[in-house]
């Protein structure tokens, strides 16, 4: 990840935990969820930040395991959910994270912050963990023009999807789509994919 996105991360995690958990639930990606996961199946939420979806996949049948690159938000999470597991784990590498270990893998909002050059690894590596018939869900916030940072000094990265969709060459895409989140308001793009047997 870039360094001053996971730094911002690290340095005001509580404040970034506190936001997100006060967001309305993302009702729309519970939804996708359901209709595509393979229920009871072993789950990946990569980027879980402060562990929101990592307990909401647990109540609802998707047995889950948190990962993330920023220690602090780790914290966060661990605190909120001690009942879960939380695992640091680094885009574009996943270390220690095997290939072909997950029925689902979960990626929400996380790739713009990575530079433009480790997005195609990253979604390779990502699709690399999902089992053979399993699940693949990712999204991006939508960034236009050019690569931007907010406020914290956050990259968000300004790409095509195409980008995305060429390292899924070999997958059923189930969903592609654009869209505004029902949690944060912001436009993302979806993309659920299922990998070959």
């Amino acid at each position: 990840m870039d360094r001053s996105t996971l730094a911002a991360y690290d340095n005001d995690a509580a404040a970034f935990a506190k936001d997100w958990h006060e967001q309305p639930p993302p009702v729309d990606l519970h939804e996708i969820v359901r209709r595509f996961f393979i229920e009871g199946g072993l789950t990946a939420d990569i980027g879980c930040g402060s562990g929101r979806e990592v307990a909401w996949l647990n109540a609802n049948g998707f047995p889950a395991k948190g990962f993330d690159a920023s220690e602090g938000l780790l914290v966060e999470a661990r605190g909120r959910y001690p009942q879960f597991e939380f695992v640091r784990a680094e885009l574009p590498d996943l270390n220690d994270i095997l290939a072909n270990s997950f029925a689902n893998v979960l990626c929400e909002t996380v790739i713009m912050h990575l530079e433009r050059a480790q997005i195609a690894v990253s979604v390779r590596r990502l699709f690399e963990i999902v089992k053979p018939e399993g699940i693949f869900y990712l999204s991006w916030r939508v960034t236009e023009g050019d690569d931007q940072r907010d406020e914290h000094a956050r990259l968000y990265t300004a790409f095509e999807p195409s980008l995305v969709r060429s390292e899924l060459r070999a997958a059923t895409i189930l969903l592609d789509e654009d869209m505004v989140s029902a949690s944060s308001g912001k436009r993302i793009h979806r993309i659920v994919a299922q990998k070959a047997l």
